[in-house]
């Protein structure tokens, strides 16, 4: 089934998303950039379910009290694991293992978007693979020390889209730090 797949992270202006499995700009929290992210990850349809696909960093990385992320498939990626982390509804080895996952008889009715939520070689394979993607990204707009991230965006791939549904235009700010919403969609071949 080709279905759109969806990217969603939040980004430094170097590209970081993440240091010591923690978002660059922690302890601050971005309150209402989170419920953006909640948002845009959970559906609103009657009878389906959102997936959200993490590497088993990403997974950690999520505050126990929080996991699974509620209201959404979660699929928690790894080829050390052996079974489910706690909390989590599936487990797969690598990503074409979880995609296959989606369309095995137990989930093929029930999903309704996919959602990349990290790490960094997660989204690098998601934004390289072929068929519809799309990449929701904040941009932070100050620098914050990084250890990991985001691959380059390659424009020759990827538009920017002048407006998305749901999603907020303009500069947003919270505890000091701005930041804006953009949405990119891979450019047919």
């Amino acid at each position: 089934m080709c279905r759109v797949l969806n990217c969603i992270v939040a980004v430094c202006p170097d590209g970081g998303i993440g240091i010591k499995g923690n978002l660059p700009w922690y302890p601050k929290r971005l309150s209402n950039e989170f419920k953006h992210f909640q948002k845009m990850t959970m559906t609103a349809v009657e009878g389906k379910e959102n997936v959200v696909i993490m590497g088993r960093k990403t997974w950690f990385s999520i505050p126990e009290r929080n996991r699974p992320l509620k209201n959404r498939i979660n699929v928690v990626l790894s080829g050390n694991l052996k079974a489910p982390p706690a909390g989590a509804h599936y487990l797969a080895s690598d990503f074409p293992s979880a995609l296959q996952l989606l369309d095995a008889a137990e989930l093929a009715g029930k999903v309704h978007e996919v959602w990349v939520i990290g790490g960094s070689s997660l989204y690098k394979e998601a934004m390289e693979m072929p068929g519809p993607r799309r990449l929701f990204v904040t941009r932070v707009l100050q620098q914050f020390d990084c250890d990991t991230f985001l691959p380059h965006i390659n424009m020759d791939k990827y538009r920017l889209l002048p407006s998305f549904p749901d999603v907020p235009q303009g500069v947003q700010e919270e505890h000091g730090i701005q930041y804006h919403f953009e949405v990119y969609e891979s450019v047919p071949n």
